[in-house]
C-alpha cells in the first residue's frame, strides 16, 4: 500500500516568515530551542505561542500540498472510525474521516510523521491520504465517537443472545424485560449523554427515530436540525423505555402518542425535558423540547428590537388596558417575546396571570395556570375564572378560537391589558385573522393597541465570520445600488456552528400600532391587501426590511432573512 508523497519546497521557518506571521529573529529563536529538544519547529512555535495552530496547519497544508480542514460533523464517517483502534487513533493522534474504495481519509496533526501513515497502510490495507487538522479537535474527536461505540458495544456485549432477539420482536416484546435493560448502566450513560450534550450545544429539541438498520439523533439548533449520532437499532426500546421511565408515562403503551416531563440537574441549574411520542411503521419516534430557563433571553433589550420599535413596544405596554399581540409562525419566538413583556411588568404591585400550554418557564411572583384540555380546562374556560381573580395583566399563550378570542377581547375592554398570540404571517394578517373567526370589528377596534411580527434568524458564527462585497446584481436586486463600498458578512463554517457559518439566533420585528386612522379602517372589516397598503402608505417598516437592516449591520446574512421571511 502506498501512501500520498510529501512534496518538500520551502522550509516551514522559511515561509512563515515570509507570510509575515513570525519575524526572523523569533524563528531563529525557535531554531535554537530545536536543537536542544529535537522537537518539531511548528510544535515549537505553537508552545511559544509565537504562531497560532490555525496558522500554522494552513502553511503545513500549502508546504506539503495537504488539505487542511475543520474536523465537524458530517466529515468523520462513524462506520470508518472502527478501522482503526482506539488505543491507535490515540497514540498517533489520527482519526479516520472516511473511506473511497480503497483510499482512507485520515485527519492528523502531525503531516510529516510518515512511518505513522506507513504502519496505519499495512494494518488497514489502504491506501492513506492525510489531511491537516488541529490535534485538539481530532482528540475530542477520537473521545466522542470512539466513547459512543464503546458504551453501545459495552451494552449489547452484556445481554444474553435471546435478550437481544426479544428486542427485536415487536410483537411479542417482554416489557418488564426492557425495563431491565434501561436500567443497565450503558444505557443510562447514553441517554445522559444524549441529553447533556444537547443542553451543551443549546439544542432547543432532541429528535430520536428508528431507521432500517439504525435509529437516528438530530438536534434542532437555531432552527435547524443536525444529526449527531446513528446508534444500532438493537438498543433502541431501551432507550426509548429509559426515557418513558424518566418522564412518568407507561413504558407498555406503544400505540398511542403520549406526553411527559422531564427534569434533569446539570451544572448547578435544573433544565425541563417535555417529551412526546408518536408510533410510526418502524416504531415510535420521541421529541423532547429542552427548556432551559438559564439559556432562555428573557429581556426586551436582548431580543434583537431596534430602538424605535423597542421604545414604542413599551410605550404599548405601559397602557392601562388593551390587546397585544405577537404573531408569526411556529418556533418564531412569539413565546419569548411575550415572556420578556411579562418580565418588564413584573412588579410586586400588579397581579400577572398567565394561561399557557404548557407553562415553558416558571417565574417568581406570576400566577401561572395550565390548560389540560382531557379534563375540559381550556384556554376559554381559565381564562372566564381568571377574570374573577382580580388580574391586572393577563397573558392568554394562544387565541385558537373564538371563544378565547371574543373573552379576551372583552377582558381588554373592562380594565384588564392582555397578552397573547396568533399563529399568522404578519401583523396584518393578525387582524384579519380575528375578523375571520367572527370577532365584530366595532369589538377589534376598540381593543386592538398593537400587533408585533416576528421572526428568528440565525447570526452569523464570530468565530468563522468574514466579509466581502455584494456583488452588483444582488446589490440592484434590494435596491441598494447607490451604496457603493457596502461590505457584508457571512460564515465560512468551522466546528463551533456545525459548519453552518450561523450560531444564536436574533428577531426581527415589525410593530403595528393601532392609532385613530386604523381605529377607522378596522370598522370597515378591511382586507389583509388594504392593510398592508395602509401600513406601506404610512412608511410602516416591514420584516423584510427590518432583516436587511440586520444584515447590513453584519448580525445576519441576506440569504438567512430571505429563508426566514416569508410573507403572502
Amino acid at each position: 500500500m502506498r501512501v500520498a508523497p510529501v512534496n518538500k519546497k520551502k522550509k516551514i521557518g522559511e515561509l512563515l516568515v515570509e507570510l509575515n506571521l513570525i519575524t526572523a529573529e523569533q524563528c531563529q529563536e525557535a531554531l535554537s530551542i530545536q536543537k536542544k529538544t529535537a522537537k518539531r519547529l511548528g510544535q515549537i512555535l505553537v508552545e511559544e505561542k509565537m504562531v497560532s495552530e490555525d496558522d500554522l496547519m494552513g502553511v503545513l497544508s500549502r508546504q506539503l500540498g495537504y488539505p487542511h480542514v475543520w474536523l465537524r460533523k458530517g466529515l468523520v464517517d462513524p462506520s470508518v472510525v472502527k478501522i482503526i483502534p482506539r488505543e491507535k487513533a490515540q497514540l498517533y493522534q489520527v482519526i479516520p474521516m472516511f473511506k473511497v474504495n480503497s483510499n482512507l481519509t485520515i485527519a492528523t496533526a502531525d503531516p510529516q510523521a510518515v512511518f505513522v501513515f506507513d504502519e496505519l497502510a499495512k494494518s488497514t490495507k489502504c491506501n492513506i491520504q492525510p489531511v491537516l487538522c488541529r490535534a485538539a479537535d481530532i482528540l475530542k474527536a477520537i473521545d466522542e465517537y470512539y466513547d459512543d461505540d464503546l458504551q453501545i458495544t459495552d451494552f449489547i456485549n452484556e445481554l444474553q443472545d435471546n435478550a437481544i432477539q426479544l428486542v427485536e420482536n415487536d410483537l411479542a416484546q417482554d416489557y418488564q424485560e426492557i425495563n431491565e435493560m434501561a436500567g443497565e448502566s450503558p444505557i443510562i450513560n447514553l441517554v445522559n449523554l444524549i441529553i447533556l450534550k444537547a443542553i451543551k450545544d443549546n439544542a432547543s429539541d432532541i429528535h430520536l427515530e428508528p431507521d432500517m438498520g439504525k435509529f437516528r439523533v438530530r438536534y434542532r439548533i437555531d432552527g435547524i436540525l443536525y444529526e449527531v449520532m446513528t446508534p444500532k437499532l438493537e438498543i433502541y426500546p431501551a432507550v426509548i423505555s429509559r426515557l418513558k421511565i424518566m418522564a412518568k408515562v407507561d413504558i407498555a403503551e406503544r400505540r398511542l402518542p403520549l406526553d411527559g416531563r422531564i427534569q434533569v440537574y446539570i451544572e448547578g441549574r435544573t433544565v425541563d425535558l417535555r417529551f412526546s411520542s408518536l408510533p410510526g411503521i418502524l416504531g415510535e419516534k420521541v421529541v423532547l423540547r429542552v427548556l432551559d430557563k438559564l439559556g432562555a433571553v428573557l429581556d426586551l433589550n436582548r431580543l434583537g428590537f431596534n430602538q424605535d420599535t423597542l421604545m414604542k413596544f413599551r410605550g404599548l405596554l405601559q397602557k392601562p388596558f388593551g390587546l397585544i399581540l405577537t404573531t408569526g409562525p411556529t418556533g418564531s419566538g412569539k413565546t419569548t417575546t411575550l415572556y420578556s413583556a411579562i418580565n418588564f411588568l413584573n412588579t410586586i404591585e400588579k397581579n400577572i396571570v398567565t394561561i399557557e400550554d404548557p407553562v415553558e418557564y416558571q417565574l417568581e411572583i406570576i400566577n401561572q395556570n395550565q390548560v389540560n384540555d382531557a379534563i375540559g380546562l381550556s384556554f376559554a374556560k381559565i381564562l372566564k375564572h381568571v377574570l374573577r381573580q382580580d388580574p391586572d395583566i393577563v397573558m392568554v399563550g394562544e387565541i385558537r378560537e373564538r371563544e378565547t378570542a371574543e373573552i379576551a377581547i372583552r377582558a381588554s375592554l373592562t380594565g384588564h391589558m392582555v397578552l397573547s398570540t396568533l399563529h399568522t404571517n404578519d401583523s396584518a394578517s393578525a387582524v384579519t385573522r380575528l375578523l375571520d373567526i367572527g370577532i365584530e370589528p366595532y369589538l377589534l377596534s376598540s381593543s386592538l393597541i398593537g400587533v408585533i411580527g416576528q421572526r428568528l434568524v440565525r447570526s452569523v458564527c464570530p468565530d468563522c465570520k468574514t466579509s466581502y462585497y455584494p456583488p452588483p446584481a444582488l446589490l440592484e436586486k434590494l435596491g441598494w445600488q447607490d451604496e457603493k463600498g457596502l461590505r457584508l458578512v457571512k460564515g465560512k463554517g468551522c466546528p463551533q456552528c456545525y459548519d453552518s457559518g450561523y450560531k444564536g439566533r436574533i428577531g426581527i420585528y415589525e410593530l403595528m400600532e393601532v392609532d385613530a386612522d386604523l381605529k377607522a379602517l378596522l370598522i370597515s372589516n378591511p382586507s389583509v391587501h388594504e392593510l398592508r397598503e395602509f401600513n406601506r402608505k404610512r412608511n410602516h417598516s416591514s420584516l423584510m426590511i427590518e432583516g436587511f437592516k440586520k444584515a447590513k449591520e453584519g448580525l445576519t446574512t441576506v440569504e438567512e432573512v430571505a429563508r426566514a421571511v416569508y410573507v403572502e
